[in-house]
């Protein structure tokens, strides 16, 4: 059986996913990981590939689920947006890259927060 919040994780990458979905993107892969990092979602957004940072918060007392994106998670999405990148091999070598972060504060699809380019790579 499925720990409760693996389910509540899983629900949240589904309910952004279909955010996302509904507003043009198409969907790509979902959980790509790698030895020290992972990728919720990638997306594609024309032509553009977008990397989804999916965060779930039940409550704000921690600073609520844009607070929980840290650097070294920065970091380690980054790792696993470029070890994807080198997989996926020519067919998306050149093209723009994004990253994104779907906020969700509840599992409620009236209160998805959608952040184009929260970081950058660099």
């Amino acid at each position: 059986m499925q720990a409760e919040h693996l389910k509540r994780g899983e629900a949240a990458e589904a309910l952004a996913a279909a955010h996302l979905e509904r507003h043009g993107l198409r969907l790509i892969a979902r959980n790509v990981r790698c030895r020290g990092g992972e990728v919720d979602l990638i997306a594609g957004d024309g032509d553009a590939i977008v990397f989804v940072e999916v965060r779930l918060r039940s409550n704000a007392r921690f600073g609520g689920a844009a607070a929980s994106i840290t650097a070294s998670k920065q970091r380690r999405i980054i790792m696993a947006a470029q070890f994807w990148l080198i997989s996926a091999g020519r067919r998306y070598a050149n093209r723009p890259c994004r990253f994104d972060a779907v906020l969700l504060d509840g599992l409620d699809s009236e209160r998805v927060e959608w952040i184009r380019g929260a970081f950058d790579a660099s």
